[in-house]
């Protein structure tokens, strides 16, 4: 765990941001927001120990929330107008940030400390992995997203959307042909497709 620096609220600069899922507003912050990886809550007893991510969930329509880096990317369900959620969300970072502790583990991280490391996977699925990181997720983690490979059988590629890509209409429609295009061409194999869970 590294010293934290205390942070003063004016000292806090937040930039709101739309995204291509209408339902998901991403939020660009001066301060780390997390240090290492990139976690997502859907409820607010998944984050109970972190009182900023907690206190999001206090927004009326808040479902999902996403860290990574400095970016903080909050799904709604449309109850309040986006203007009212964006004013709600920077005013619990000024808050909150000052107590925030930017090295924390997800659920996810803390059942396995390690992700899975590549040189276990075949050929193929590690192949997939980095057309991925080269060609679909800079684009996706931009907009307040990412993409997970959950498994690669049968010419079937298995993915889950994270943060601002989850339920958003252009993940289900463009980025997936977009992704299942790039995967064909350059694995050179007609047959692949790629099906969210």
């Amino acid at each position: 765990m590294t010293t934290q620096i205390p942070i003063a609220p004016d000292d806090i600069l937040i930039r709101a941001q739309d995204t291509p899922n209408p339902f998901a507003i991403k939020f660009i912050i001066n301060f780390a927001l997390k240090s290492n990886g990139n976690a997502t809550f859907t409820t607010k007893e998944q984050c109970a120990s972190l009182p900023l991510a907690a206190a999001l969930f206090d927004i009326p329509g808040v479902e999902q929330i996403y860290f990574f880096q400095n970016t903080l990317t909050v799904t709604h369900t449309d109850e309040l107008p986006a203007d009212m959620i964006k004013e709600n969300v920077k005013a619990i970072l000024k808050t909150r940030l000052t107590v925030h502790d930017p090295d924390f583990e997800s659920p996810d991280e803390a059942k396995s400390k390690e992700k899975p490391d590549r040189s276990n996977m075949t050929p193929e699925r590690v192949e997939i992995e980095e057309i991925l990181d080269r060609t679909i997720r800079p684009g996706l983690q931009s907009d307040g997203g990412d993409i997970e490979v959950v498994e690669f059988a049968n010419n079937e590629v298995k993915i889950i959307y994270q943060g601002a890509c989850g339920g958003c209409p252009s993940s289900m429609m463009g980025t997936l042909d977009a992704i299942q295009s790039i995967l064909r061409n350059e694995l050179n194999n007609e047959q692949i497709t790629v099906t969210p869970l």
